[in-house]
């Protein structure tokens, strides 16, 4: 059982002001702020594992530091004392509101004494260490995990980049055809009639996901009915990529400026392979003209269907389609085990810092 006792953070670490770096050459040695890695210098303040926490603007994300180093006035790095592991006291830093520690009214500020005087518990050296292993292992099986769904990501993109670009996919010559957006959707118009009669949805860059309150006014009476494998896009937004098939909803409404089409004549996940590839969201760009403000643009509708697509034969779609979806699986149970693993995080280090 572990034997907790009650301190103050002065008791097990030690807390250090940052200085300025630019009299120093350019070099190796990373220089910290508050948001991260700035810059790299010749020399270093610190050869000693720390915690970078911030003095000035972030002060509620504390990172790890590995040495040698140097830290930037708005950013202490805090070490440790004797018979104290520093990996302990980073999930221990982790677990304190620091915002309740404010002492500005203006930027976020904290100051070396009222970091000093925080109350905590910790524990021997010995069963830090333990702690500090097990939530290390966590952490090593989540970051395994990102760098496998990176891998993905990257196998997507560069397969969704053949599709448009060459007649090879995969190292492998495929018969191909180019044919316009026109041929593959039908715009579909259809109103909801009832307040709330389906899931109020987003599309974003990013995919569609379920939203609430409305996007202006009082009522949803009036949105546009999206219903599951319909291509819904933002013409304000399509230029940044807003542009999703809707393969996650049965049915649900969004906002009157969508666009909504059924698609014909082709396979649905091969067509949205096309549409997310940089070559199509170049051409989003190129067919929508400036609006009311910076990011929201008119789109040329007429463009948007004459847009010419490479498409290749049917049992060749089948093909591809199959491996997205693998992928796609591949991804799902990727951030379903990271979920899992910082849910499991989290609870580790409620259960342990009482």
């Amino acid at each position: 059982m572990l034997n907790w006792e009650q301190c103050k953070l002065k008791d097990i670490l030690k807390v250090n002001s940052g200085r300025d770096y630019k009299h120093f050459a350019k070099g190796d040695i990373p220089v910290y702020g508050t948001g991260g890695l700035i810059a790299r210098v010749d020399d270093f303040l610190s050869n000693q594992p720390a915690v970078g926490l911030g003095r000035k603007g972030t002060i509620d994300n504390p990172f790890f530091l590995e040495p040698p180093f140097w830290t930037v006035d708005t950013l202490f790095y805090l070490t440790s004392e004797k018979d104290n592991h520093i990996n302990f006291i980073f999930y221990l830093l982790l677990r304190i509101r620091w915002k309740k520690y404010d002492e500005s009214t203006g930027v976020p500020s904290l100051s070396k004494k009222t970091i000093e005087n925080i109350n905590v518990f910790s524990t021997k050296f010995e069963e830090q260490i333990k702690i500090a292993k097990t939530l290390e292992k966590i952490n090593d099986l989540i970051n395994l995990h990102k760098r496998k769904l990176k891998i993905i990501d990257e196998t997507i993109h560069e397969l969704r980049e053949q599709l448009f670009s060459t007649k090879y996919i995969a190292g492998k010559k495929v018969k191909s055809e180019k044919m316009k957006l026109n041929d593959f959707l039908e715009e579909v118009i259809e109103h909801s009639n009832k307040e709330n009669q389906y899931p109020l949805l987003s599309s974003t860059n990013n995919g569609i996901e379920t939203r609430s309150g409305r996007v202006s006014g009082s009522s949803n009476i009036g949105y546009k009915i999206l219903r599951k494998n319909q291509l819904v896009l933002s013409p304000q937004n399509l230029w940044l990529g807003n542009i999703n098939i809707n393969r996650d909803f049965e049915v649900g409404i969004v906002s009157p400026s969508y666009k909504v089409f059924d698609i014909k004549n082709i396979k649905i996940i091969y067509l949205e392979n096309i549409l997310k590839t940089e070559r199509m969201k170049y051409n989003f760009d190129k067919i929508s003209i400036q609006g009311a403000s910076v990011v929201r643009r008119n789109l040329d509708m007429k463009e948007f269907l004459n847009l010419e697509v490479r498409v290749t034969q049917k049992n060749e779609q089948e093909k591809l389609v199959k491996t997205f979806v693998q992928l796609r699986n591949i991804k799902f149970s990727l951030r379903s085990k990271i979920k899992i693993l910082e849910k499991l995080k989290i609870l580790y280090l409620d259960k342990m810092f009482i």
